[in-house]
Protein backbone atom coordinates (compact mmCIF):
# COMPACT_ATOMS: atom_id res chain seq x y z
CA UNK A 1 0.00 0.00 0.00
CA UNK A 2 1.10 3.33 -0.89
CA UNK A 3 1.99 5.93 1.34
CA UNK A 4 -1.11 8.31 0.51
CA UNK A 5 -3.15 4.90 0.67
CA UNK A 6 -1.98 4.40 4.71
CA UNK A 7 -4.99 3.90 7.33
CA UNK A 8 -4.14 5.69 10.03
CA UNK A 9 -5.25 6.47 13.14
CA UNK A 10 -7.63 9.44 14.11
CA UNK A 11 -6.26 11.52 17.05
CA UNK A 12 -7.63 12.30 20.16
CA UNK A 13 -7.76 16.46 18.75
CA UNK A 14 -9.93 15.54 15.90
CA UNK A 15 -12.48 12.90 17.42
CA UNK A 16 -12.76 15.66 20.70
CA UNK A 17 -13.50 18.37 18.09
CA UNK A 18 -15.50 16.18 15.98
CA UNK A 19 -17.74 15.12 19.04
CA UNK A 20 -18.05 19.15 20.40
CA UNK A 21 -19.27 20.22 17.08
CA UNK A 22 -22.23 17.39 16.12
CA UNK A 23 -23.43 17.66 19.56
CA UNK A 24 -23.63 21.52 19.79
CA UNK A 25 -27.11 21.78 18.69
CA UNK A 26 -28.56 19.05 21.61
CA UNK A 27 -26.18 21.21 24.19
CA UNK A 28 -27.79 23.81 26.33
CA UNK A 29 -25.95 26.63 26.47
CA UNK A 30 -25.58 28.65 29.96
CA UNK A 31 -27.57 31.89 30.35
CA UNK A 32 -24.70 34.24 30.19
CA UNK A 33 -23.07 32.37 27.45
CA UNK A 34 -26.35 32.74 25.32
CA UNK A 35 -27.07 36.59 26.08
CA UNK A 36 -23.30 36.95 24.96
CA UNK A 37 -24.25 35.26 21.82
CA UNK A 38 -27.16 37.26 20.99
CA UNK A 39 -24.94 40.16 21.23
CA UNK A 40 -22.68 39.35 18.78
CA UNK A 41 -25.20 37.88 16.35
CA UNK A 42 -26.58 41.31 16.32
CA UNK A 43 -23.34 43.50 16.31
CA UNK A 44 -22.18 41.20 13.32
CA UNK A 45 -25.43 41.65 11.29
CA UNK A 46 -25.69 45.35 12.35
CA UNK A 47 -21.91 45.44 11.05
CA UNK A 48 -22.92 43.35 7.63
CA UNK A 49 -26.11 45.80 6.66
CA UNK A 50 -23.97 48.72 7.59
CA UNK A 51 -21.08 47.34 5.54
CA UNK A 52 -23.53 46.95 2.65
CA UNK A 53 -23.39 50.58 1.62
CA UNK A 54 -19.63 50.58 1.78
CA UNK A 55 -17.27 50.25 -1.38
CA UNK A 56 -16.14 46.67 0.29
CA UNK A 57 -19.52 46.03 0.80
CA UNK A 58 -20.52 46.88 -2.77
CA UNK A 59 -17.92 45.43 -4.38
CA UNK A 60 -18.67 42.02 -3.27
CA UNK A 61 -22.69 42.12 -3.49
CA UNK A 62 -22.23 42.95 -7.41
CA UNK A 63 -19.65 40.23 -7.72
CA UNK A 64 -21.77 37.89 -6.42
CA UNK A 65 -24.49 38.61 -8.43
CA UNK A 66 -22.81 38.64 -11.51
CA UNK A 67 -21.90 34.79 -10.52
CA UNK A 68 -25.58 33.87 -10.15
CA UNK A 69 -26.23 30.65 -8.24
CA UNK A 70 -29.49 28.68 -7.10
CA UNK A 71 -31.63 31.62 -4.94
CA UNK A 72 -31.45 30.06 -1.36
CA UNK A 73 -29.45 32.23 0.98
CA UNK A 74 -29.79 36.20 1.26
CA UNK A 75 -27.29 38.79 0.56
CA UNK A 76 -28.03 41.41 3.60
CA UNK A 77 -28.44 44.80 2.74
CA UNK A 78 -29.53 43.54 -1.02
CA UNK A 79 -32.97 42.13 -3.10
CA UNK A 80 -31.44 39.28 -4.17
CA UNK A 81 -30.98 35.45 -3.36
CA UNK A 82 -27.57 33.88 -3.91
CA UNK A 83 -26.38 30.26 -3.31
CA UNK A 84 -24.42 29.96 0.17
CA UNK A 85 -20.83 30.34 -0.36
CA UNK A 86 -21.30 33.22 -2.54
CA UNK A 87 -23.97 34.73 0.25
CA UNK A 88 -20.91 34.09 2.48
CA UNK A 89 -18.44 35.77 0.21
CA UNK A 90 -20.64 39.02 0.06
CA UNK A 91 -21.70 39.04 3.78
CA UNK A 92 -18.44 38.30 5.03
CA UNK A 93 -16.55 41.32 3.30
CA UNK A 94 -19.71 43.45 3.86
CA UNK A 95 -19.21 42.54 7.74
CA UNK A 96 -15.46 43.91 8.01
CA UNK A 97 -15.95 46.43 4.89
CA UNK A 98 -15.46 49.15 7.93
CA UNK A 99 -14.24 48.87 11.26
CA UNK A 100 -17.43 48.36 13.31
CA UNK A 101 -17.29 43.91 14.04
CA UNK A 102 -15.96 42.60 16.77
CA UNK A 103 -12.49 41.00 17.69
CA UNK A 104 -11.09 38.67 19.89
CA UNK A 105 -8.22 39.38 21.30
CA UNK A 106 -6.67 36.15 22.26
CA UNK A 107 -7.59 34.62 19.39
CA UNK A 108 -5.87 37.67 16.77
CA UNK A 109 -9.44 37.86 14.30
CA UNK A 110 -12.58 39.16 13.58
CA UNK A 111 -15.12 35.86 14.60
CA UNK A 112 -18.29 37.71 14.07
CA UNK A 113 -17.69 39.23 10.28
CA UNK A 114 -17.37 35.70 8.79
CA UNK A 115 -18.57 33.39 11.38
CA UNK A 116 -22.00 34.98 11.68
CA UNK A 117 -22.44 34.95 7.54
CA UNK A 118 -21.12 31.03 7.57
CA UNK A 119 -23.69 30.17 9.96
CA UNK A 120 -26.52 32.31 8.31
CA UNK A 121 -25.91 30.73 4.74
CA UNK A 122 -25.95 27.12 6.63
CA UNK A 123 -28.90 27.88 8.73
CA UNK A 124 -31.15 29.27 5.61
CA UNK A 125 -30.28 26.28 3.73
CA UNK A 126 -30.92 23.78 6.56
CA UNK A 127 -34.25 26.42 7.61
CA UNK A 128 -32.62 25.91 11.25
CA UNK A 129 -34.36 27.54 14.21
CA UNK A 130 -33.17 30.85 16.08
CA UNK A 131 -32.09 28.65 18.46
CA UNK A 132 -29.61 26.50 16.34
CA UNK A 133 -28.63 29.37 14.60
CA UNK A 134 -27.49 30.92 17.84
CA UNK A 135 -26.19 26.99 19.30
CA UNK A 136 -23.84 27.42 15.94
CA UNK A 137 -22.40 30.57 16.26
CA UNK A 138 -21.26 30.44 19.69
CA UNK A 139 -19.87 26.94 18.35
CA UNK A 140 -18.26 28.80 15.80
CA UNK A 141 -16.39 31.49 18.23
CA UNK A 142 -15.47 27.74 20.18
CA UNK A 143 -13.38 26.73 17.05
CA UNK A 144 -12.15 29.22 14.86
CA UNK A 145 -10.53 30.56 17.97
CA UNK A 146 -8.73 27.40 19.40
CA UNK A 147 -7.50 26.56 15.47
CA UNK A 148 -5.91 30.37 15.74
CA UNK A 149 -4.43 29.15 19.24
CA UNK A 150 -3.21 26.08 17.67
CA UNK A 151 -0.82 27.35 15.69
CA UNK A 152 1.22 29.01 18.31
CA UNK A 153 2.04 32.00 16.92
CA UNK A 154 3.75 34.62 19.30
CA UNK A 155 3.49 38.21 18.47
CA UNK A 156 0.08 39.83 17.18
CA UNK A 157 1.06 40.77 13.94
CA UNK A 158 4.10 38.70 12.97
CA UNK A 159 4.76 36.48 10.45
CA UNK A 160 3.06 32.78 9.47
CA UNK A 161 -0.08 32.38 8.29
CA UNK A 162 -2.62 35.09 9.42
CA UNK A 163 -4.95 34.67 12.14
CA UNK A 164 -7.36 36.77 10.36
CA UNK A 165 -8.19 34.79 7.96
CA UNK A 166 -7.83 31.02 9.69
CA UNK A 167 -10.03 31.65 12.63
CA UNK A 168 -13.10 32.34 10.33
CA UNK A 169 -12.71 29.46 8.74
CA UNK A 170 -12.70 26.75 10.89
CA UNK A 171 -14.98 28.55 13.22
CA UNK A 172 -17.82 28.78 10.21
CA UNK A 173 -17.08 25.44 9.00
CA UNK A 174 -17.75 24.21 12.71
CA UNK A 175 -21.13 26.17 12.50
CA UNK A 176 -22.05 24.50 9.09
CA UNK A 177 -21.65 21.33 9.70
CA UNK A 178 -23.56 21.57 13.61
CA UNK A 179 -26.69 23.31 11.18
CA UNK A 180 -26.27 20.94 8.32
CA UNK A 181 -26.42 17.94 10.97
CA UNK A 182 -23.45 16.26 9.11
CA UNK A 183 -22.83 12.88 11.05
CA UNK A 184 -18.81 12.69 12.53
CA UNK A 185 -17.13 11.35 9.25
CA UNK A 186 -18.86 13.98 7.41
CA UNK A 187 -17.33 16.80 9.87
CA UNK A 188 -14.13 15.45 9.65
CA UNK A 189 -14.23 15.60 5.81
CA UNK A 190 -15.74 18.84 5.79
CA UNK A 191 -12.68 19.80 8.19
CA UNK A 192 -10.30 18.51 5.60
CA UNK A 193 -11.52 20.19 2.82
CA UNK A 194 -11.17 23.28 5.14
CA UNK A 195 -7.89 22.48 5.96
CA UNK A 196 -6.86 22.10 2.48
CA UNK A 197 -8.46 25.68 1.74
CA UNK A 198 -7.17 27.33 4.73
CA UNK A 199 -4.75 30.36 3.35
CA UNK A 200 -4.39 33.99 3.79
CA UNK A 201 -0.72 36.25 4.36
CA UNK A 202 -1.12 39.12 7.22
CA UNK A 203 0.24 41.46 4.71
CA UNK A 204 -3.66 42.69 5.17
CA UNK A 205 -2.40 46.33 7.07
CA UNK A 206 -0.87 47.78 3.42
CA UNK A 207 -4.38 47.49 1.73
CA UNK A 208 -5.45 51.44 1.68
CA UNK A 209 -8.98 50.96 0.74
CA UNK A 210 -10.43 47.93 3.35
CA UNK A 211 -11.14 46.02 0.22
CA UNK A 212 -8.80 43.28 0.00
CA UNK A 213 -8.65 43.32 4.02
CA UNK A 214 -12.55 42.86 4.47
CA UNK A 215 -12.28 39.81 1.70
CA UNK A 216 -8.88 38.60 4.32
CA UNK A 217 -11.13 38.74 7.93
CA UNK A 218 -14.32 37.94 6.08
CA UNK A 219 -15.30 36.68 2.98
CA UNK A 220 -12.46 34.01 2.19
CA UNK A 221 -13.05 32.50 5.62
CA UNK A 222 -16.91 32.27 5.00
CA UNK A 223 -16.98 31.24 1.24
CA UNK A 224 -14.28 28.68 1.58
CA UNK A 225 -16.11 27.06 4.71
CA UNK A 226 -19.58 27.05 2.89
CA UNK A 227 -18.08 25.92 -0.03
CA UNK A 228 -16.89 22.29 2.04
CA UNK A 229 -19.92 22.62 3.86
CA UNK A 230 -21.76 22.03 0.34
CA UNK A 231 -19.57 20.09 -0.97
CA UNK A 232 -19.61 17.73 1.58
CA UNK A 233 -23.40 18.07 1.73
CA UNK A 234 -23.61 16.86 -1.56
CA UNK A 235 -21.46 13.41 -0.89
CA UNK A 236 -17.90 14.34 -1.20
CA UNK A 237 -15.71 12.43 0.61
CA UNK A 238 -12.12 13.25 1.93
CA UNK A 239 -9.42 12.59 4.30
CA UNK A 240 -10.68 11.64 7.74
CA UNK A 241 -8.09 13.23 9.71
CA UNK A 242 -6.25 16.77 8.38
CA UNK A 243 -4.84 17.15 11.87
CA UNK A 244 -2.65 13.98 12.15
CA UNK A 245 -0.72 11.71 10.23
CA UNK A 246 1.45 12.43 7.03
CA UNK A 247 1.54 16.69 5.93
CA UNK A 248 -0.88 17.71 8.08
CA UNK A 249 -2.45 20.93 9.32
CA UNK A 250 0.27 21.36 11.73
CA UNK A 251 3.02 20.73 9.06
CA UNK A 252 2.34 23.48 6.93
CA UNK A 253 0.34 26.50 9.62
CA UNK A 254 2.43 25.70 12.58
CA UNK A 255 5.68 23.30 11.85
CA UNK A 256 7.88 25.14 15.15
CA UNK A 257 5.31 25.83 17.43
CA UNK A 258 2.26 23.91 17.24
CA UNK A 259 -0.26 22.79 19.88
CA UNK A 260 -2.38 20.51 18.48
CA UNK A 261 -3.84 19.97 22.02
CA UNK A 262 -5.41 23.84 21.95
CA UNK A 263 -8.17 22.27 19.20
CA UNK A 264 -10.17 20.27 22.09
CA UNK A 265 -8.93 22.26 24.96
CA UNK A 266 -12.08 22.59 27.64
CA UNK A 267 -14.69 22.29 25.16
CA UNK A 268 -17.95 23.40 26.67
CA UNK A 269 -16.64 24.58 29.51
CA UNK A 270 -14.81 27.37 27.93
CA UNK A 271 -17.17 29.78 26.18
CA UNK A 272 -14.84 31.75 23.83
CA UNK A 273 -17.66 33.90 23.00
CA UNK A 274 -17.22 35.26 26.73
CA UNK A 275 -13.95 36.57 25.97
CA UNK A 276 -14.70 38.48 22.58
CA UNK A 277 -15.15 41.88 22.53
CA UNK A 278 -17.95 44.35 20.75
CA UNK A 279 -16.74 47.92 19.56
CA UNK A 280 -18.09 51.11 21.29
CA UNK A 281 -16.52 53.24 18.87
CA UNK A 282 -16.73 52.30 15.03
CA UNK A 283 -13.12 52.30 14.64
CA UNK A 284 -10.32 50.24 14.04
CA UNK A 285 -9.67 48.15 17.64
CA UNK A 286 -6.35 49.41 18.40
CA UNK A 287 -7.89 53.44 18.53
CA UNK A 288 -10.78 52.26 21.01
CA UNK A 289 -9.22 52.84 24.35
CA UNK A 290 -8.23 56.39 23.16
CA UNK A 291 -11.11 57.48 22.11
CA UNK A 292 -12.42 56.32 25.80
CA UNK A 293 -9.83 58.42 27.03
CA UNK A 294 -10.61 61.15 25.39
CA UNK A 295 -14.38 60.87 26.01
CA UNK A 296 -13.28 60.64 30.02
CA UNK A 297 -11.18 63.71 29.99
CA UNK A 298 -13.67 65.43 28.22
CA UNK A 299 -16.31 64.72 31.11
CA UNK A 300 -13.63 65.54 34.19
CA UNK A 301 -12.08 68.37 32.95
CA UNK A 302 -14.03 69.86 30.10
CA UNK A 303 -11.36 70.20 28.02
CA UNK A 304 -11.75 71.81 24.50
CA UNK A 305 -9.44 71.30 21.37
CA UNK A 306 -8.83 74.94 21.35
CA UNK A 307 -7.21 74.28 24.96
CA UNK A 308 -4.96 71.98 23.79
CA UNK A 309 -1.24 72.93 23.73
CA UNK A 310 0.43 69.74 23.11
CA UNK A 311 -1.08 66.06 23.13
CA UNK A 312 0.84 62.32 23.98
CA UNK A 313 -1.25 59.13 23.01
CA UNK A 314 0.37 55.57 24.60
CA UNK A 315 -0.57 52.56 23.02
CA UNK A 316 0.81 48.93 22.54
CA UNK A 317 3.95 48.64 21.00
CA UNK A 318 2.86 45.68 19.26
CA UNK A 319 -0.25 47.69 17.48
CA UNK A 320 0.63 51.03 17.78
CA UNK A 321 1.59 51.46 14.23
CA UNK A 322 -1.48 49.47 12.25
CA UNK A 323 -3.21 53.06 13.62
CA UNK A 324 -0.52 55.86 13.04
CA UNK A 325 -1.40 58.01 10.25
CA UNK A 326 -3.12 55.63 8.22
CA UNK A 327 -4.64 57.10 5.28
CA UNK A 328 -7.97 56.20 5.96
CA UNK A 329 -10.12 58.11 8.63
CA UNK A 330 -11.37 55.26 10.58
CA UNK A 331 -7.97 53.74 11.13
CA UNK A 332 -6.08 56.74 11.72
CA UNK A 333 -5.66 57.52 15.79
CA UNK A 334 -4.23 61.24 15.72
CA UNK A 335 -7.29 62.04 13.21
CA UNK A 336 -10.12 60.42 15.44
CA UNK A 337 -8.49 61.82 18.57
CA UNK A 338 -8.36 66.04 16.73
CA UNK A 339 -11.76 64.94 15.39
CA UNK A 340 -13.44 63.96 19.43
CA UNK A 341 -11.84 66.71 20.49
CA UNK A 342 -13.35 69.34 18.02
CA UNK A 343 -16.70 67.75 18.23
CA UNK A 344 -16.59 66.84 21.81
CA UNK A 345 -18.13 62.82 20.71
CA UNK A 346 -17.48 60.86 17.96
CA UNK A 347 -20.13 59.59 15.46
CA UNK A 348 -20.26 57.02 13.07
CA UNK A 349 -20.45 59.65 9.85
CA UNK A 350 -17.94 61.87 11.19
CA UNK A 351 -15.39 58.98 12.00
CA UNK A 352 -16.24 58.14 8.03
CA UNK A 353 -15.61 61.49 6.67
CA UNK A 354 -12.67 61.84 4.69
CA UNK A 355 -13.09 65.39 3.58
CA UNK A 356 -12.27 66.20 7.03
CA UNK A 357 -8.43 64.70 6.67
CA UNK A 358 -8.01 67.61 4.86
CA UNK A 359 -9.73 70.01 7.63
CA UNK A 360 -7.20 72.71 8.59
CA UNK A 361 -8.54 72.53 12.04
CA UNK A 362 -7.82 68.60 12.29
CA UNK A 363 -4.88 68.86 11.01
CA UNK A 364 -3.18 71.84 13.19
CA UNK A 365 -4.41 69.65 16.22
CA UNK A 366 -3.10 66.66 14.81
CA UNK A 367 0.55 68.09 14.60
CA UNK A 368 0.62 69.11 18.41
CA UNK A 369 -0.21 65.13 18.88
CA UNK A 370 2.62 62.40 19.34
CA UNK A 371 2.37 58.47 19.64
CA UNK A 372 4.33 56.72 21.39
CA UNK A 373 4.90 52.58 21.77
CA UNK A 374 4.68 50.84 24.96
CA UNK A 375 6.40 47.60 25.48
CA UNK A 376 4.99 47.94 29.07
CA UNK A 377 0.90 48.42 27.59
CA UNK A 378 1.77 45.44 25.51
CA UNK A 379 2.37 43.52 28.15
CA UNK A 380 -0.73 44.90 30.86
CA UNK A 381 -3.90 43.32 31.51
CA UNK A 382 -6.70 44.03 30.91
CA UNK A 383 -5.47 44.32 27.33
CA UNK A 384 -5.31 47.18 25.01
CA UNK A 385 -4.80 49.95 27.77
CA UNK A 386 -4.36 53.44 26.73
CA UNK A 387 -2.66 56.66 28.11
CA UNK A 388 -3.77 59.97 26.86
CA UNK A 389 -2.21 63.20 27.91
CA UNK A 390 -2.75 66.42 27.50
CA UNK A 391 -1.17 69.67 28.18
CA UNK A 392 -3.14 72.79 27.82
CA UNK A 393 -2.10 76.32 26.82
CA UNK A 394 -2.71 77.52 30.48
CA UNK A 395 -0.43 74.71 31.85
CA UNK A 396 -2.86 71.91 33.24
CA UNK A 397 -1.63 68.26 32.92
CA UNK A 398 -4.29 66.04 32.20
CA UNK A 399 -4.23 62.35 31.77
CA UNK A 400 -6.41 59.14 31.56
CA UNK A 401 -5.07 56.13 31.66
CA UNK A 402 -7.98 53.25 30.13
CA UNK A 403 -7.26 49.97 31.54
CA UNK A 404 -10.34 48.31 30.76
CA UNK A 405 -11.98 49.40 27.47
CA UNK A 406 -15.34 49.86 27.06
CA UNK A 407 -16.89 46.16 24.77
CA UNK A 408 -14.08 44.41 26.57
CA UNK A 409 -14.78 41.35 28.51
CA UNK A 410 -13.52 43.44 31.53
CA UNK A 411 -15.69 46.15 30.94
CA UNK A 412 -18.36 44.74 28.04
CA UNK A 413 -21.71 46.94 26.44
CA UNK A 414 -24.89 45.61 28.14
CA UNK A 415 -27.84 44.87 25.62
CA UNK A 416 -29.38 48.28 26.04
CA UNK A 417 -25.72 49.65 24.63
CA UNK A 418 -25.42 46.93 22.04
CA UNK A 419 -29.19 47.58 20.98
CA UNK A 420 -28.66 51.37 20.80
CA UNK A 421 -25.46 50.71 18.62
CA UNK A 422 -27.36 48.24 16.35
CA UNK A 423 -30.18 50.59 15.34
CA UNK A 424 -27.51 53.46 15.21
CA UNK A 425 -26.05 51.47 12.41
CA UNK A 426 -28.96 49.91 10.44
CA UNK A 427 -31.93 52.53 10.78
CA UNK A 428 -30.12 54.33 8.05
CA UNK A 429 -30.08 51.25 5.57
CA UNK A 430 -33.35 49.32 6.80
CA UNK A 431 -35.45 52.04 8.18
CA UNK A 432 -36.50 52.81 11.95
CA UNK A 433 -39.23 50.01 12.08
CA UNK A 434 -37.32 47.55 10.72
CA UNK A 435 -34.14 47.55 12.59
CA UNK A 436 -35.72 47.79 15.75
CA UNK A 437 -37.42 44.71 14.76
CA UNK A 438 -34.02 43.59 13.83
CA UNK A 439 -33.06 44.06 17.20
CA UNK A 440 -35.90 42.57 18.89
CA UNK A 441 -36.37 39.62 16.83
CA UNK A 442 -32.47 38.41 17.47
CA UNK A 443 -32.43 39.30 21.52
CA UNK A 444 -35.92 36.78 21.18
CA UNK A 445 -33.77 34.49 18.74
CA UNK A 446 -35.21 31.68 21.14
CA UNK A 447 -38.31 32.28 19.41
CA UNK A 448 -37.50 31.98 15.95
CA UNK A 449 -38.92 29.75 14.64
CA UNK A 450 -36.71 29.54 11.14
CA UNK A 451 -33.59 31.78 10.39
CA UNK A 452 -35.78 32.45 6.98
CA UNK A 453 -38.05 34.34 8.71
CA UNK A 454 -35.51 36.92 9.22
CA UNK A 455 -34.80 37.63 5.73
CA UNK A 456 -37.26 40.72 5.12
CA UNK A 457 -35.87 42.24 7.66
CA UNK A 458 -31.89 42.09 6.25
CA UNK A 459 -32.73 43.02 2.82
CA UNK A 460 -34.43 46.20 0.83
Amino acid sequence: MGLQEAVEPISSEMTDLVRYVTGALSAPLPPDVAEKGKHHILDSLAAILSGSRMRAGELAASYVKQQGGSPDCTVIGSSFLTNAANAALANGMAGHADETDDSHFRGRYHPGCGIVPGALAAAEIAQSSGVDFLKAVVLGYDVGTRFNLSMGQTGAYGGGHSTHTVGVLFGASAAAAALLKHSQEQTRHQFSYSIQQACGLPYWARDREHIEKAFDFGGLGARNALSAATMVNLGFTGVDDGLSGYNNFFTIFAPANGRPEEISKELGTRFEIMDATIKKWCVGSPIQGALDAVMGLIAAHQVKADEVESIVATLPDDRANIVSNRSMPDICLQHLVAIALIDGGLTFASAHDEERMKDPRVLALRERMDLKASAELTAARPPRQVILAIRTKDGRELRHHTQAVKGTPANPMTRIEVAEKALDLTAPIIGKEKAQALNDAILDIENLKSVVDLRPLLQV
